[in-house]
């Protein structure tokens, strides 16, 4: 009478293989949702830009509001470079004048800051 262990090794074999592909599935989703946690949220708040048809060098901003614009603590409005324009914080239009450029178009850029210390870009368009 033989004894067989021939099938011994090979469901040894796949048992080591399936435990060894569970631990690194676990490593590796436990690295990647770790990484998860540090993202930022995106706020939704919106804003428009537009020139004054009658006044070259105005700017009109129009807060539009959003579903975030209550937790909006400042606005800043930059045109051409130029800092130091403090922008709506509720719904409607405001109008800047200057100083924008007569001739070309001006670059504006809206950056809010929110209650909880954060800042996003709103706008950053050419008018």
């Amino acid at each position: 009478m033989y004894k067989r262990d021939d099938a011994v090794s090979p469901v040894i074999g796949v048992i080591l293989m399936v435990a060894i592909t569970v631990i690194l599935a676990a490593v590796i989703a436990a690295f990647v949702f770790g990484m998860a946690g540090n993202v930022q949220k995106t706020k939704n708040v919106a804003f428009t830009v537009e020139r004054s048809s009658s006044v070259t060098t105005q700017i009109i901003v129009t807060c539009q509001g959003g579903k975030d614009i209550g937790d909006v603590s400042s606005v800043a409005v930059q045109i051409d470079g130029k800092d130091g324009r403090a922008g709506p914080t509720k719904v409607g239009s405001y109008t800047y004048n200057g100083p924008a450029s007569d001739s070309s178009k001006s670059k504006v850029v809206i950056t809010a800051t929110f209650k909880d210390g954060s800042k996003q870009v709103i706008v950053d368009t050419n008018v």
